[in-house]
Protein backbone atom coordinates (compact mmCIF):
# COMPACT_ATOMS: atom_id res chain seq x y z
CA UNK A 1 0.00 0.00 0.00
CA UNK A 2 1.02 3.47 -0.82
CA UNK A 3 0.25 6.80 1.00
CA UNK A 4 -0.26 9.67 -1.32
CA UNK A 5 1.42 12.64 0.47
CA UNK A 6 1.86 15.23 -2.44
CA UNK A 7 -0.07 15.75 -5.66
CA UNK A 8 1.57 17.99 -8.30
CA UNK A 9 0.08 20.66 -9.89
CA UNK A 10 -1.31 19.98 -13.42
CA UNK A 11 -0.40 16.50 -13.16
CA UNK A 12 -1.54 13.32 -14.14
CA UNK A 13 -2.80 12.12 -10.47
CA UNK A 14 -4.40 15.91 -10.71
CA UNK A 15 -6.69 14.87 -13.76
CA UNK A 16 -7.30 11.58 -12.05
CA UNK A 17 -8.81 12.96 -9.22
CA UNK A 18 -5.96 11.84 -6.50
CA UNK A 19 -5.74 13.41 -3.18
CA UNK A 20 -3.31 13.74 -0.28
CA UNK A 21 -4.18 10.85 1.76
CA UNK A 22 -5.45 8.65 -0.27
CA UNK A 23 -4.02 4.81 -0.94
CA UNK A 24 -3.20 2.82 -3.46
CA UNK A 25 -3.84 -0.73 -3.00
CA UNK A 26 -2.92 -3.09 -6.51
CA UNK A 27 -1.62 -2.27 -9.53
CA UNK A 28 -3.17 -4.24 -12.86
CA UNK A 29 -5.24 -6.43 -9.11
CA UNK A 30 -2.01 -7.26 -8.00
CA UNK A 31 -1.00 -5.82 -4.05
CA UNK A 32 0.76 -3.20 -3.98
CA UNK A 33 3.40 -3.73 -1.37
CA UNK A 34 5.80 -0.88 -1.77
CA UNK A 35 7.10 2.16 -4.06
CA UNK A 36 9.32 -0.11 -6.39
CA UNK A 37 5.66 -1.11 -7.75
CA UNK A 38 4.48 2.24 -8.53
CA UNK A 39 8.32 2.78 -9.98
CA UNK A 40 7.62 -0.75 -12.88
CA UNK A 41 4.15 0.05 -13.52
CA UNK A 42 4.85 4.47 -14.10
CA UNK A 43 7.37 3.28 -16.95
CA UNK A 44 4.15 2.06 -18.75
CA UNK A 45 1.79 3.50 -20.95
CA UNK A 46 -1.39 2.22 -19.72
CA UNK A 47 -2.62 0.16 -15.53
CA UNK A 48 -4.99 0.05 -13.58
CA UNK A 49 -5.02 1.20 -9.68
CA UNK A 50 -7.30 0.48 -7.17
CA UNK A 51 -7.61 3.37 -4.86
CA UNK A 52 -8.92 3.97 -1.20
CA UNK A 53 -10.57 7.23 -1.39
CA UNK A 54 -8.96 8.85 2.54
CA UNK A 55 -12.46 10.37 2.80
CA UNK A 56 -15.27 7.83 2.76
CA UNK A 57 -12.64 4.36 2.52
CA UNK A 58 -14.03 3.70 -1.20
CA UNK A 59 -11.94 1.81 -3.17
CA UNK A 60 -12.46 2.38 -6.76
CA UNK A 61 -10.56 1.38 -10.09
CA UNK A 62 -8.54 3.89 -11.64
CA UNK A 63 -8.00 3.80 -15.52
CA UNK A 64 -4.37 4.99 -16.18
CA UNK A 65 -3.01 6.27 -20.10
CA UNK A 66 -0.48 8.11 -20.77
CA UNK A 67 2.84 8.19 -22.34
CA UNK A 68 5.53 5.48 -21.48
CA UNK A 69 7.94 6.17 -18.98
CA UNK A 70 5.54 9.88 -17.87
CA UNK A 71 5.52 10.40 -14.16
CA UNK A 72 1.77 10.72 -12.62
CA UNK A 73 3.40 13.41 -9.91
CA UNK A 74 2.85 11.68 -6.93
CA UNK A 75 4.85 12.07 -3.88
CA UNK A 76 4.45 9.09 -1.15
CA UNK A 77 4.74 8.61 2.83
CA UNK A 78 8.13 7.37 3.41
CA UNK A 79 8.22 3.28 4.06
CA UNK A 80 10.75 2.47 6.86
CA UNK A 81 9.71 -0.98 6.85
CA UNK A 82 12.33 -2.92 5.72
CA UNK A 83 12.72 -7.20 5.37
CA UNK A 84 14.92 -8.42 8.08
CA UNK A 85 17.80 -10.69 8.25
CA UNK A 86 16.74 -14.66 9.70
CA UNK A 87 19.70 -16.06 9.49
CA UNK A 88 22.06 -16.65 12.66
CA UNK A 89 25.06 -16.77 10.49
CA UNK A 90 28.86 -17.96 11.53
CA UNK A 91 30.51 -15.28 10.53
CA UNK A 92 27.92 -12.79 11.04
CA UNK A 93 29.59 -9.14 11.46
CA UNK A 94 26.74 -7.43 13.52
CA UNK A 95 27.34 -10.30 16.10
CA UNK A 96 30.79 -8.74 16.54
CA UNK A 97 29.89 -5.32 16.99
CA UNK A 98 30.62 -4.10 20.21
CA UNK A 99 27.32 -2.74 22.28
CA UNK A 100 26.38 0.85 22.76
CA UNK A 101 26.98 1.83 19.31
CA UNK A 102 24.27 3.48 16.94
CA UNK A 103 21.13 1.48 16.92
CA UNK A 104 21.00 1.34 13.07
CA UNK A 105 23.99 -0.82 13.03
CA UNK A 106 22.36 -3.57 14.63
CA UNK A 107 19.94 -3.99 12.18
CA UNK A 108 20.09 -7.36 9.94
CA UNK A 109 18.71 -6.31 6.50
CA UNK A 110 17.77 -8.45 4.22
CA UNK A 111 15.33 -6.89 1.93
CA UNK A 112 15.19 -6.83 -1.94
CA UNK A 113 14.51 -4.33 -2.40
CA UNK A 114 17.22 -2.23 -1.12
CA UNK A 115 19.60 -5.07 -2.65
CA UNK A 116 18.36 -3.79 -6.09
CA UNK A 117 18.21 -0.16 -4.91
CA UNK A 118 21.68 0.17 -2.79
CA UNK A 119 23.12 -2.67 -3.89
CA UNK A 120 22.91 -4.58 -0.40
CA UNK A 121 23.76 -8.28 -0.55
CA UNK A 122 20.86 -11.06 0.53
CA UNK A 123 20.65 -14.50 1.61
CA UNK A 124 16.99 -14.89 -0.15
CA UNK A 125 16.34 -17.12 2.97
CA UNK A 126 13.06 -14.98 3.50
CA UNK A 127 12.10 -14.93 0.41
CA UNK A 128 8.70 -17.03 -0.27
CA UNK A 129 7.68 -17.90 -3.61
CA UNK A 130 5.39 -14.69 -4.21
CA UNK A 131 8.04 -12.66 -3.48
CA UNK A 132 10.42 -14.47 -6.27
CA UNK A 133 7.98 -13.93 -8.37
CA UNK A 134 7.44 -10.36 -7.33
CA UNK A 135 11.05 -9.49 -8.35
CA UNK A 136 10.94 -11.11 -11.70
CA UNK A 137 7.59 -9.53 -12.71
CA UNK A 138 9.23 -5.95 -11.56
CA UNK A 139 12.58 -7.14 -13.02
CA UNK A 140 14.22 -6.00 -10.47
CA UNK A 141 17.78 -6.34 -11.97
CA UNK A 142 20.46 -6.33 -11.10
CA UNK A 143 20.31 -7.99 -7.55
CA UNK A 144 23.22 -8.67 -5.46
CA UNK A 145 23.34 -12.12 -3.69
CA UNK A 146 24.95 -13.51 -0.72
CA UNK A 147 25.18 -17.07 -1.99
CA UNK A 148 28.56 -18.42 -0.17
CA UNK A 149 27.87 -21.72 -1.00
CA UNK A 150 25.78 -23.48 -3.59
CA UNK A 151 26.17 -26.92 -1.38
CA UNK A 152 22.72 -27.07 0.37
CA UNK A 153 23.74 -28.76 3.75
CA UNK A 154 26.44 -26.86 3.77
CA UNK A 155 24.57 -23.61 3.37
CA UNK A 156 22.18 -24.91 6.15
CA UNK A 157 25.32 -25.16 8.19
CA UNK A 158 27.17 -21.70 7.85
CA UNK A 159 23.80 -19.64 7.81
CA UNK A 160 21.83 -21.51 10.48
CA UNK A 161 18.66 -21.57 8.48
CA UNK A 162 16.93 -24.28 7.56
CA UNK A 163 15.84 -22.33 4.08
CA UNK A 164 19.27 -21.92 3.28
CA UNK A 165 19.36 -24.71 1.22
CA UNK A 166 17.07 -23.49 -1.63
CA UNK A 167 19.74 -21.72 -3.38
CA UNK A 168 19.98 -23.22 -6.00
CA UNK A 169 16.73 -23.06 -7.04
CA UNK A 170 16.11 -19.77 -6.45
CA UNK A 171 19.03 -18.71 -8.49
CA UNK A 172 17.87 -20.96 -11.38
CA UNK A 173 14.74 -18.96 -11.46
CA UNK A 174 16.05 -15.99 -11.00
CA UNK A 175 18.22 -16.07 -13.73
CA UNK A 176 15.32 -18.00 -15.97
CA UNK A 177 13.77 -14.70 -14.80
CA UNK A 178 16.44 -12.53 -16.78
CA UNK A 179 17.21 -11.26 -13.58
CA UNK A 180 21.14 -10.19 -13.72
CA UNK A 181 22.78 -11.29 -10.38
CA UNK A 182 26.15 -10.39 -8.55
CA UNK A 183 26.98 -13.14 -5.68
CA UNK A 184 29.26 -13.09 -3.13
CA UNK A 185 30.87 -15.79 -0.72
CA UNK A 186 31.99 -14.91 2.64
CA UNK A 187 35.26 -17.71 2.74
CA UNK A 188 35.35 -19.39 5.98
CA UNK A 189 38.62 -21.49 6.18
CA UNK A 190 38.12 -25.34 5.76
CA UNK A 191 34.17 -24.78 5.27
CA UNK A 192 33.35 -23.07 2.30
CA UNK A 193 36.65 -22.72 0.39
CA UNK A 194 38.80 -25.25 -1.90
CA UNK A 195 37.50 -27.75 -3.25
CA UNK A 196 33.72 -26.65 -2.05
CA UNK A 197 34.19 -22.73 -3.74
CA UNK A 198 35.16 -24.55 -6.86
CA UNK A 199 31.74 -26.61 -6.92
CA UNK A 200 30.18 -23.10 -5.58
CA UNK A 201 31.89 -21.10 -8.93
CA UNK A 202 30.91 -24.23 -11.46
CA UNK A 203 27.43 -23.99 -10.44
CA UNK A 204 27.21 -20.45 -10.87
CA UNK A 205 29.10 -20.12 -13.64
CA UNK A 206 26.06 -22.20 -15.37
CA UNK A 207 24.38 -19.08 -15.91
CA UNK A 208 26.47 -17.07 -16.74
CA UNK A 209 26.24 -14.30 -18.15
CA UNK A 210 22.96 -13.72 -16.08
CA UNK A 211 24.71 -15.08 -13.16
CA UNK A 212 27.49 -11.82 -13.64
CA UNK A 213 30.35 -12.93 -10.94
CA UNK A 214 31.43 -14.46 -7.57
CA UNK A 215 33.47 -12.50 -4.99
CA UNK A 216 35.33 -14.17 -2.66
CA UNK A 217 35.78 -12.19 0.59
CA UNK A 218 37.65 -12.80 3.29
CA UNK A 219 35.66 -13.26 6.87
CA UNK A 220 35.65 -10.31 8.96
CA UNK A 221 36.13 -10.89 12.39
CA UNK A 222 36.98 -8.90 15.29
CA UNK A 223 37.66 -8.95 18.99
CA UNK A 224 34.28 -9.42 19.78
CA UNK A 225 33.02 -12.71 19.49
CA UNK A 226 33.02 -14.50 22.83
CA UNK A 227 30.51 -17.79 22.38
CA UNK A 228 30.73 -17.11 18.52
CA UNK A 229 32.03 -19.93 16.45
CA UNK A 230 35.84 -20.05 16.01
CA UNK A 231 36.93 -18.60 12.30
CA UNK A 232 40.66 -18.88 12.39
CA UNK A 233 42.17 -15.67 10.30
CA UNK A 234 43.83 -16.06 7.00
CA UNK A 235 47.95 -16.06 6.42
CA UNK A 236 49.86 -15.47 3.68
CA UNK A 237 49.84 -18.84 2.58
CA UNK A 238 46.71 -19.32 2.44
CA UNK A 239 46.20 -16.43 0.62
CA UNK A 240 48.43 -17.20 -2.32
CA UNK A 241 46.40 -20.80 -2.25
CA UNK A 242 43.38 -18.93 -2.85
CA UNK A 243 44.42 -16.73 -5.36
CA UNK A 244 45.73 -19.41 -7.02
CA UNK A 245 42.64 -21.55 -7.01
CA UNK A 246 41.04 -18.14 -8.43
CA UNK A 247 43.20 -17.98 -11.65
CA UNK A 248 42.43 -21.59 -12.08
CA UNK A 249 39.34 -21.31 -12.04
CA UNK A 250 39.02 -18.08 -14.23
CA UNK A 251 41.12 -19.78 -16.65
CA UNK A 252 38.78 -22.74 -17.11
CA UNK A 253 35.66 -20.18 -17.65
CA UNK A 254 37.38 -18.19 -20.06
CA UNK A 255 35.96 -14.96 -18.21
CA UNK A 256 37.47 -13.29 -15.17
CA UNK A 257 33.96 -14.77 -12.97
CA UNK A 258 35.67 -15.03 -9.51
CA UNK A 259 36.56 -11.39 -8.12
CA UNK A 260 38.67 -11.82 -5.04
CA UNK A 261 39.24 -9.44 -2.53
CA UNK A 262 41.91 -6.85 -2.27
CA UNK A 263 42.96 -8.17 1.09
CA UNK A 264 43.91 -11.49 -0.42
CA UNK A 265 46.33 -9.68 -2.38
CA UNK A 266 47.87 -7.35 0.86
CA UNK A 267 48.22 -10.83 2.69
CA UNK A 268 49.39 -13.09 -0.17
CA UNK A 269 52.22 -9.79 -0.35
CA UNK A 270 50.92 -9.85 -4.48
CA UNK A 271 50.44 -6.99 -6.44
CA UNK A 272 46.46 -5.82 -7.08
CA UNK A 273 45.16 -7.04 -10.78
CA UNK A 274 45.10 -4.09 -13.24
CA UNK A 275 41.70 -2.30 -13.20
CA UNK A 276 40.60 -4.07 -16.60
CA UNK A 277 40.13 -7.60 -14.65
CA UNK A 278 37.44 -5.69 -12.80
CA UNK A 279 35.40 -5.19 -15.84
CA UNK A 280 32.99 -2.17 -14.58
CA UNK A 281 33.95 -2.92 -10.84
CA UNK A 282 30.68 -3.98 -9.90
CA UNK A 283 31.53 -5.40 -6.61
CA UNK A 284 33.90 -2.49 -5.65
CA UNK A 285 31.57 -1.75 -2.71
CA UNK A 286 32.36 -5.20 -1.66
CA UNK A 287 36.17 -4.50 -1.31
CA UNK A 288 36.79 -5.69 -4.79
CA UNK A 289 38.98 -3.85 -7.24
CA UNK A 290 39.18 -0.80 -4.83
CA UNK A 291 42.75 -0.99 -4.55
CA UNK A 292 43.06 -1.57 -8.40
CA UNK A 293 41.02 1.42 -9.39
CA UNK A 294 42.57 4.21 -6.75
CA UNK A 295 46.01 3.30 -7.83
CA UNK A 296 44.88 3.28 -11.47
CA UNK A 297 43.32 7.29 -11.19
CA UNK A 298 46.28 8.39 -8.62
CA UNK A 299 49.01 7.36 -11.13
CA UNK A 300 47.27 8.88 -14.02
CA UNK A 301 46.58 12.50 -12.16
CA UNK A 302 50.32 12.34 -10.59
CA UNK A 303 51.17 11.90 -14.36
CA UNK A 304 49.33 14.79 -15.55
CA UNK A 305 50.88 17.25 -13.33
CA UNK A 306 53.33 19.16 -15.59
CA UNK A 307 57.18 18.64 -15.08
CA UNK A 308 58.73 20.80 -12.25
CA UNK A 309 55.07 20.99 -10.32
CA UNK A 310 55.62 22.36 -7.21
CA UNK A 311 53.73 23.94 -3.77
CA UNK A 312 53.60 27.62 -3.50
CA UNK A 313 53.97 26.70 0.64
CA UNK A 314 55.61 23.21 1.60
CA UNK A 315 53.27 21.21 3.86
CA UNK A 316 53.42 18.16 5.98
CA UNK A 317 50.51 15.44 4.75
CA UNK A 318 49.42 12.81 6.57
CA UNK A 319 47.19 10.37 5.15
CA UNK A 320 45.18 8.50 7.48
CA UNK A 321 44.70 4.38 6.13
CA UNK A 322 44.11 0.82 7.55
CA UNK A 323 46.98 -1.38 7.84
CA UNK A 324 46.12 -3.19 4.38
CA UNK A 325 45.77 0.12 2.81
CA UNK A 326 49.04 1.21 4.13
CA UNK A 327 51.26 -1.02 2.70
CA UNK A 328 49.78 -1.05 -0.88
CA UNK A 329 49.93 2.59 -0.86
CA UNK A 330 53.49 3.29 0.21
CA UNK A 331 54.55 3.09 -3.32
CA UNK A 332 52.35 6.09 -4.95
CA UNK A 333 53.42 8.02 -1.45
CA UNK A 334 56.75 8.12 -2.46
CA UNK A 335 55.82 8.84 -5.93
CA UNK A 336 54.16 11.95 -5.19
CA UNK A 337 56.75 13.06 -2.94
CA UNK A 338 58.89 12.85 -5.69
CA UNK A 339 56.79 14.61 -8.10
CA UNK A 340 55.10 17.66 -6.12
CA UNK A 341 57.87 20.03 -4.65
CA UNK A 342 57.31 20.95 -1.05
CA UNK A 343 55.37 17.94 -0.64
CA UNK A 344 56.19 15.62 2.53
CA UNK A 345 53.41 12.84 2.45
CA UNK A 346 53.45 9.89 4.85
CA UNK A 347 50.89 7.03 5.65
CA UNK A 348 49.94 7.13 8.63
CA UNK A 349 48.99 3.46 9.59
CA UNK A 350 46.61 2.94 12.11
CA UNK A 351 45.49 -0.04 14.33
CA UNK A 352 42.03 -0.75 14.93
CA UNK A 353 41.94 -1.28 18.33
CA UNK A 354 38.38 0.00 18.44
CA UNK A 355 37.10 -3.44 16.57
CA UNK A 356 40.75 -5.60 16.90
CA UNK A 357 43.85 -5.57 15.15
CA UNK A 358 42.37 -8.17 12.79
CA UNK A 359 40.51 -5.68 11.03
CA UNK A 360 42.84 -4.11 8.91
CA UNK A 361 40.72 -2.03 5.84
CA UNK A 362 40.68 1.33 5.90
CA UNK A 363 36.78 1.74 5.95
CA UNK A 364 36.14 0.19 9.43
CA UNK A 365 38.17 2.87 11.10
CA UNK A 366 36.75 4.96 13.86
CA UNK A 367 36.95 8.33 15.34
CA UNK A 368 38.57 7.52 18.42
CA UNK A 369 41.41 5.11 17.15
CA UNK A 370 42.33 7.98 14.50
CA UNK A 371 42.24 10.39 17.14
CA UNK A 372 44.70 8.11 19.01
CA UNK A 373 47.40 7.51 16.60
CA UNK A 374 47.48 11.22 15.70
CA UNK A 375 48.32 12.18 19.01
CA UNK A 376 50.87 9.70 19.48
CA UNK A 377 52.79 10.84 16.29
CA UNK A 378 52.45 14.45 17.34
CA UNK A 379 54.14 13.24 20.66
CA UNK A 380 56.99 11.17 18.22
CA UNK A 381 57.24 13.12 15.68
CA UNK A 382 56.06 16.48 16.06
CA UNK A 383 53.29 18.49 13.93
CA UNK A 384 51.58 18.21 10.24
CA UNK A 385 49.90 20.54 8.04
CA UNK A 386 47.33 18.49 6.60
CA UNK A 387 45.55 15.30 7.43
CA UNK A 388 43.46 13.15 5.19
CA UNK A 389 40.94 10.38 5.51
CA UNK A 390 38.64 8.45 2.89
CA UNK A 391 35.30 9.06 2.76
CA UNK A 392 34.89 5.24 3.25
CA UNK A 393 35.67 5.90 7.06
CA UNK A 394 32.64 8.28 7.63
CA UNK A 395 28.65 7.15 7.16
CA UNK A 396 27.48 8.19 3.70
CA UNK A 397 25.83 11.75 3.60
CA UNK A 398 26.95 12.37 7.42
CA UNK A 399 30.44 13.51 8.81
CA UNK A 400 30.74 10.50 11.56
CA UNK A 401 32.43 7.40 11.85
CA UNK A 402 31.29 4.22 13.09
CA UNK A 403 32.46 4.77 16.62
CA UNK A 404 30.03 7.60 16.76
CA UNK A 405 32.89 10.19 16.86
CA UNK A 406 32.00 13.26 14.70
CA UNK A 407 34.38 14.99 12.14
CA UNK A 408 33.97 18.34 13.93
CA UNK A 409 34.47 16.44 17.49
CA UNK A 410 37.86 14.63 15.79
CA UNK A 411 39.06 17.86 15.42
CA UNK A 412 38.09 19.28 18.20
CA UNK A 413 39.99 16.90 20.19
CA UNK A 414 43.05 17.36 17.90
CA UNK A 415 42.78 20.97 18.32
CA UNK A 416 43.32 20.78 14.88
CA UNK A 417 40.82 21.88 11.94
CA UNK A 418 42.77 21.06 8.50
CA UNK A 419 41.44 17.14 8.43
CA UNK A 420 40.46 17.11 4.40
CA UNK A 421 38.03 13.80 3.21
CA UNK A 422 38.93 12.66 0.36
CA UNK A 423 35.52 12.14 -1.76
CA UNK A 424 36.80 11.32 -5.44
CA UNK A 425 39.31 8.37 -4.98
CA UNK A 426 42.72 8.52 -6.52
CA UNK A 427 42.40 11.55 -8.48
CA UNK A 428 40.73 13.51 -5.67
CA UNK A 429 44.07 12.50 -3.44
CA UNK A 430 46.57 13.84 -6.03
CA UNK A 431 44.27 16.84 -6.26
CA UNK A 432 44.82 17.54 -2.43
CA UNK A 433 48.27 17.24 -2.17
CA UNK A 434 49.06 19.07 -4.74
CA UNK A 435 46.75 21.56 -4.08
CA UNK A 436 44.98 21.31 -7.76
CA UNK A 437 41.80 21.97 -6.83
CA UNK A 438 42.91 25.33 -5.10
CA UNK A 439 45.12 26.23 -8.06
CA UNK A 440 48.18 26.97 -6.19
CA UNK A 441 50.50 24.56 -7.55
CA UNK A 442 53.21 26.21 -9.62
CA UNK A 443 56.17 25.23 -11.52
CA UNK A 444 60.13 24.98 -10.02
CA UNK A 445 62.56 26.56 -11.73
Amino acid sequence: MLKIVKVKRNSIAKELGLEVGDEILSFNGLPCEDELDYLYYVETDAFTMTVRDHRTGEETSVEVEKDEGEDLGLTFEKNERIRTCHNRCVFCFVDQMPKGMCESLYVKDDDYSMSFTCGNFVTLTNLTDEGLERIIRLKLSPLYVSVHTMNPELRVKLLRNRFAGKIAEQIEKLAAGGIELHCQAVIVPNENDGEELAYTARELFKYYPTVRDLACVPTGITKYREGLTFIPDVDRAYSEKLLDLVDLLNQEFGVNFLLPADEYFVKAGRTVKPPEFYGDFSQIENGIGLTSKFLSEAESALNALPDGYSLKKPKKTLLISGVSAAKTNKKLVEECNAKIGGLQAEILAVENDFFGHMVTCTGLLTGVDIATALEKYREQKGEFDEVVIAKDTLKEFEDVFLCGTTLNALKERLQFENIRVNYEGGAGLIAILADANKKKGTRRR
